[in-house]
């Protein structure tokens, strides 16, 4: 099986990280063989907005939505602005186009990768926040008002629609959890004690929740999650939120087992699928080599899941579940130590790591 990939390498450390990330998919490939990724390079993000002055072209989109995924590196600068003052944002413009209304988040601490969770227990982390992608409060973007220069309003459009495919899919996916061993649980989270908007998010929540009765359900307040997130998070499943808290929780998560540079994300609509890091470019160590490559290598893992899924192509459920086990192993064995753990790894040597762990792992 060959599949076409539309590859978004970046700014900042987005191409040093996407150049590692496509090492070691060529490695699997030959290791696990089955399947072929034909990697299509396009443009688009904060450089291409400002040799060109615009962040993603049209062409961009078309190639995106021909091909059979996307992988999206580290896009944005922070002195890259629009003049409205936001930032240059191209995968908001690949969400909306897409319909890519899930952005899914896995959290997971390995060992050896130091967190700021004294707790024993924090060795067992192994959560999803479940983020609605294309609307909420995002749903504002570009579209915000300043009302003569002494109020500015932003709105939060949630709709039935895209709430009830977006609970269905978190049940489906705490459902596939909780066939590994998993809780099983979904936890919905929002501040439906003061908004509107939210109590309508959780009332279509409990409606879905009553056609998965193997499934536990659980509703929670953001600012009470935000604190069990720290409190307790090896107690955990699926979290699914409206797109803003989706922004903050996600973060928080990543923070839980090392930070960004361990969390991955797919986001998903019901055609698309896009496979990114959820850190930024980080400008400031671009071009250092300290970048730390396992977000994205972990995106790309989800990537060939999400396909071998879709296309009954077992090469890449066991091209993902390889990757996944030489990144395992070689933090249990302290052979990838970041230096945000206080190791002295380059982005290369890690992906030689994993690469190494592939070529020598053992094919299921």
């Amino acid at each position: 099986m060959e599949f076409k990939i539309a590859v978004f390498a970046g700014d900042g450390i987005g191409p040093e990280v996407m150049e590692a990330c496509l090492a070691v998919l060529r490695t699997l490939e030959d290791r696990v063989g089955g399947f072929r990724l034909a990697l299509e390079p396009v443009a688009g993000g904060a450089a291409h907005y400002v040799a060109t002055g615009t962040a993603l072209p049209d062409e961009s989109v078309r190639t995106a939505e021909a091909a059979d995924a996307i992988l999206f590196g580290a896009m944005g600068m922070p002195d890259v602005r629009q003049a409205d003052g936001t930032e240059v944002a191209p995968l908001l413009t690949l969400r909306r186009a897409l319909d890519l209304y899930a952005g899914v988040r896995p959290v997971k601490s390995y060992q050896n990768a130091p967190g700021p969770l004294a707790d024993p227990r924090a060795q067992q982390i192994n959560l999803v926040v479940l983020r609605e992608s294309t609307e909420g409060l995002f749903a504002s973007h570009g579209k915000g008002v300043v009302i003569e220069n002494r109020e500015a309003r932003d709105t939060m459009v949630i709709t039935r629609g895209t709430c009830e495919r977006l609970f269905r899919f978190a049940f489906d996916l705490a459902r596939k959890r909780k066939a590994k061993g998993l809780p099983g649980k979904v936890t919905c989270v929002d501040k439906s004690n003061v908004f509107r908007s939210l109590a309508f998010f959780r009332k279509i929540f409990d409606e879905c929740a009553v056609r998965y009765p193997d499934v536990l359900a659980d509703r929670a307040y953001v600012d009470a999650t935000a604190l069990n997130m720290v409190r307790r998070p090896w107690d955990l499943d699926v979290l699914v939120m409206e797109n803003m808290f989706g922004d903050i929780l996600s973060d928080l998560a990543g923070g839980i087992v090392g930070g960004m540079g361990m969390a991955p994300c797919a986001e998903v609509g019901d055609r698309h699928g896009l496979f990114q890091p959820t850190h930024g470019s980080a400008p400031d160590i671009a071009g250092k080599g300290l970048a730390n490559p396992i977000a994205m290598f972990l995106s790309a893992a989800m990537m060939l899941e999400w396909l071998g899924e879709r296309t009954g192509t077992q090469a890449c459920l066991e091209g993902a579940r390889l990757l996944e086990v030489s990144i395992e192993r070689g933090f249990s064995g302290g052979r990838i130590r970041p230096p945000e753990f206080g190791g002295r790894d380059t982005t290369s040597r890690i992906a030689a790591t994993v690469m190494e762990g592939i070529t020598s792992g053992e094919r299921r």
